[in-house]
């Protein structure tokens, strides 16, 4: 599948990770032996305004609101899928005081960036939910339902750009299956990759790409707002409070759950793993979390420690399936 990158976008993402990695770890110098119930700091390994942000920052209030933990930082490290963040996240040494969120994109980013970090370097705590993602485009668009676009990206699928996340993430991964499903070769197909959701949405309004994917959270305002249009959510069946079709049930035999989960660093103890996995149990549980997944539209996954750390290892392999079968 064809990419294309804007530099100066790309250094500006590798000067902010440089920056946050450094405070990151300094962060984590600071911490060190402090229990996570008095200080917390969770990574999310993408730009502000993507899912990953936004599951962080939930998260955060959270747990905070509810005083599961008294102090709760979010940091941003983007860049490469969620990659570089991993690489970084990975050296933090065994501070238990340190989560990083995760998922699915991660997983396409791993494989299709050759990453010498993978989600097996780390110590699974959480699978906290699963949520969708959308076909999008601008309310003026001429595309109104899948198949009009479908129509038009088979005649030119290079001159129909689309916009997501990461190269291998699940915005990436979802393009190459419905184009695959279209009849499209998916080598053929102008993929535009961003750090995040909120670069995406930019590059829509501005007309630099035709259709942009990404989690339906990430466009949900401007949704509403009567500003962009979803063609279809990867949902199996229908998502409740989100007024968009299926792929399937447009036609197209494809469906991708994106999940999103909380990692910690590698080395901790299984005393500090199990502590970190009561945390985020915890916070679970609670009627403020319960505001959170129906807020957001996501479908609860909760998932802890030995049987998350067996999910990742099945579901990596199921998505370089993917990736294999694409080509990418």
């Amino acid at each position: 599948m064809r990419t294309r990158r804007v530099l100066w976008n790309a250094l500006g993402i590798t000067a902010t990770a440089v920056l946050v990695g450094v405070a990151a770890v300094n962060a984590s110098g600071a911490t060190a032996g402090v229990d996570p119930r008095a200080k917390l700091t969770i990574m999310a390994p993408a730009a502000p305004g993507g899912g990953w942000d936004l599951a962080s920052r939930e998260s955060q209030q959270v747990l905070r609101s509810t005083s599961v933990v008294n102090n709760v930082q979010v940091v941003n490290v983007p860049g490469a899928g969620g990659t570089i963040g991993l690489g970084q996240f990975t050296q933090l040494g065994d501070d238990p005081t340190n989560l990083m969120m995760t998922g699915t994109v991660m997983e396409g980013a791993i494989t299709v960036n050759a990453s010498a970090a993978t989600l097996g370097d780390t110590t699974p705590i959480a699978r906290l939910a699963e949520d969708y993602i959308v076909f999008i485009v601008p309310a003026n668009s001429p595309f109104q339902d899948l198949d009009d676009f479908i129509q038009a990206w088979r005649a030119d699928p290079h001159g129909q750009a689309v916009g997501g996340g990461g190269i291998g993430g699940t915005d990436h991964l979802l393009t190459g299956l419905t184009a695959q499903a279209a009849g499209i070769d998916p080598g053929e197909v102008n993929y535009v990759s961003y750090a995040g959701g909120g670069e995406v949405l930019t590059a829509l309004l501005s007309n630099t790409v035709a259709v942009g994917v990404s989690g339906y959270n990430d466009f949900s305002d401007q949704i509403e707002a009567g500003r962009l249009r979803a063609l279809a959510v990867s949902a199996e069946e229908p998502v409740p409070g989100i007024d968009t079709p299926t792929f399937i049930e447009q036609g197209v035999d494809v469906n991708l759950p994106n999940w999103r989960g909380l990692v910690a660093p590698p080395g901790i103890t299984d005393a500090q793993r199990d502590e970190l996995v009561a945390i985020i149990e915890e916070m679970a549980a609670t009627p403020e979390w319960s505001e959170v997944m129906e807020r957001n539209r996501w479908r609860d996954a909760l998932l802890t420690g030995s049987d998350f750390a067996d999910f990742i290892e099945q579901d990596q392999a199921r998505v370089n399936a993917i990736i294999e079968e694409l080509g990418l």
